[in-house]
């Protein structure tokens, strides 16, 4: 039995991005909403993208209220041009949305797996791409890549996502490397299951995959090799993105924050 959720902390008050704009892709639920919210609260503008549009308007509603603002941005990030002419002018890019397909390599299909490609790795260079010359231009900025812990481990049926989140690995490194003369840094936050609708719609397809009723997937498959046994909420998340954006983060660049639940102690 999982243990029951658990409520976020409270807003760092050391944060403040007052007068910074933030860019934050799939913004219409789950991490991405949570970070959107959360940068707002910071004081920033937050560009919130997403394909979703009733998601993102719902988003709008609930960051009203905020310290900074929150502006919807509908963009499909299959459209690579766009999505790097959405970026210009940002300070702080977090690299959020995702996709999965669970499925053996043998039966994956390569338009699937193509497409998570181009959405979860080939975006967010192209994201990168059209950040850093207003972050190289100013002498700041922060790019944050919502990997996971697939980022550092592999598991069954899930080739498309793995190989993305390798690929974030590494693309995240090097923009820290080239970076870190600009006072740009550039990381990954790697947590394990997150209380999403992307898990949520995993069950099935795991379910399938491995052969056993849904109901056994989340403490069989999902939480199997994690010492803390829940899934993570999303405004931890947020809150371990809102630190790598913290002055008290300037010297932390090409790494991994893992919010992992020992999975990796392994």
């Amino acid at each position: 039995m999982t243990a029951p959720r658990v409520s976020p902390a409270p807003h760092a008050p050391s944060l403040d991005l007052g007068g910074r704009t933030a860019l934050v892709t799939g913004a219409a639920g789950g991490i991405g909403r949570a970070c959107a919210l959360r940068l707002a609260a910071a004081g920033a503008k937050v560009r919130a993208v997403d394909r979703d549009a009733s998601g993102l308007e719902t988003l709008a509603e609930q960051g009203h209220d905020l310290a900074g603002t929150v502006e919807p941005h509908v963009l499909d990030l299959t459209d690579l041009d766009a999505a790097e002419l959405a970026a210009a002018g940002t300070d702080v890019l977090v690299n959020n949305a995702g996709l999965q397909l669970v499925r053996p390599i043998e039966e994956f299909p390569p338009d699937a797996f193509h497409q998570v490609l181009t959405v979860m790795l080939e975006a967010p260079f192209r994201l990168i791409r059209g950040a850093l010359p207003h972050m190289y231009g100013q002498g700041w900025g922060r790019i944050v890549n919502v990997s996971s812990v697939h980022g550092l481990r592999a598991s069954a049926y899930k080739s498309a996502y793995v190989a993305a989140k390798h690929g974030l690995e590494g693309l995240s490194k090097t923009a820290a490397l080239e970076g870190a003369p600009h006072s740009v840094t550039s990381n990954c936050v790697n947590p394990a299951y997150v209380r999403t609708p992307l898990v949520e719609k995993q069950l099935a397809d795991q379910a399938q995959a491995h052969g056993i009723p849904e109901e056994r997937v989340l403490s069989e498959v999902l939480l199997q090799d994690s010492a803390v046994k829940r899934l993570i909420e999303p405004e931890e998340v947020a809150e371990a993105v809102a630190y790598l954006c913290a002055p008290q983060a300037s010297f932390v660049t090409g790494t991994s924050l893992v919010l992992d639940g020992g999975w990796t102690a392994h």
